[in-house]
């Protein structure tokens, strides 16, 4: 699908069956979505330039994803999908910038395309251009991936909270366990968010330098603020991939503890009994002359003798404070 977005924020769909086509000037965005070879080639011959392939996309090289190429730029950034659901994923989104017009390429639909199509309409049409609208799109793109943080932070919080809840209150045997995955699950996510921000970091110093960038004073700056913000929701991102390596060692250590606890019940049990069980062994043997066993209370005794070597292990482990 090709939506061509016109300088007032009006949108319409482009479609390859008409050749003899002709672009109108006003045109300042076109938005590949999912598009097929024909679509591809539609938009080829109307601006003159290469669309990159969805193999293209995917090329890790720096020359592959940042280069220019017949006046136009070719930018490639990794951004974050589905960030809301379990599966978060990074999908590459190709960024081309004309002389007048910006051109993106993408197999996905991450949020802040959605949000900044919704906030398109509301741009001063004299100042909205392909490199305005580039920069506002990073803009926005950021703004997301601050929301995606937000969440993350949120859900480290409750993590953390049900994690080092106090252990008088009851809590199902598998409860550590069960925050392993959600651990996972986090950490999942915010090493989507710091690969995408890498992206975008190289993006943004690919961008600034570029002299069709230079020239602009205005889209100049808001791509420095842009990639100040970059830069500081990096290093917030590294903070709480740290925060989330700290309650997974906490879990296992946790889950660790518990383990020795019940450990420990079973060793303490086979110590208290064993005294006991010595003493049953001694009168269950089947010798002839054993003065006890003519006794008449020499069977409350052996059962006297084996309560109380059971007493007795139990308050020295307590008064020595292994219980």
């Amino acid at each position: 699908m090709i939506n061509a977005y016109l300088s007032n924020g009006s949108v319409s769909e482009l479609t390859p069956d008409k050749p003899e086509f002709l672009l109108p000037d006003d045109v300042v965005w076109i938005d590949l979505h999912h598009p097929t070879s024909a679509e591809d080639q539609f938009v080829e011959q109307l601006l003159s330039i290469s669309i990159p392939t969805r193999d293209e996309l995917k090329d890790i090289e720096p020359s592959s994803r940042l280069y220019a190429e017949n006046g136009a730029l070719y930018m490639t950034g990794s951004l974050v999908w589905r960030a809301d659901s379990k599966d978060s994923k990074l999908t590459d989104v190709a960024f081309i910038l004309t002389a007048d017009r910006l051109v993106t390429v993408r197999y996905a639909d991450p949020k802040s395309f959605s949000l900044f199509v919704a906030a398109l309409g509301r741009a001063p049409e004299e100042t909205c251009n392909g490199r305005t609208l580039l920069a506002h799109l990073l803009e926005t793109i950021a703004d997301r991936t601050a929301e995606i943080m937000e969440t993350v932070v949120s859900r480290v919080d409750h993590l953390a909270t049900d994690i080092f809840r106090e252990r008088t209150e009851r809590r199902p045997p598998k409860f550590l366990e069960s925050k392993l995955a959600e651990i996972a699950e986090v950490h999942r996510l915010v090493g989507k968010v710091r690969d995408s921000l890498g992206s975008l970091s190289r993006l943004l110093t690919f961008l600034q330098n570029a002299s069709v960038i230079q020239k602009d004073e205005d889209v100049r700056k808001l791509c420095a603020t842009v990639a100040q913000d970059v830069t500081t929701l990096s290093e917030h991102a590294s903070f709480v991939a740290g925060n989330i390596a700290f309650l997974l060692d906490a879990s296992l250590g946790l889950i660790n503890v518990e383990q020795n606890a019940i450990i420990k019940i079973f060793s303490i049990a086979s110590v208290v009994f064993l005294p006991p069980t010595l003493v049953a062994s001694i009168y269950g043997m089947n010798f002839q002359h054993m003065p006890e066993l003519s006794w008449q209370l020499g069977y409350p005794l052996a059962l006297f003798a084996m309560v109380l070597s059971a007493i007795i292990p139990f308050f020295f482990f307590r008064w020595k404070g292994w219980l």
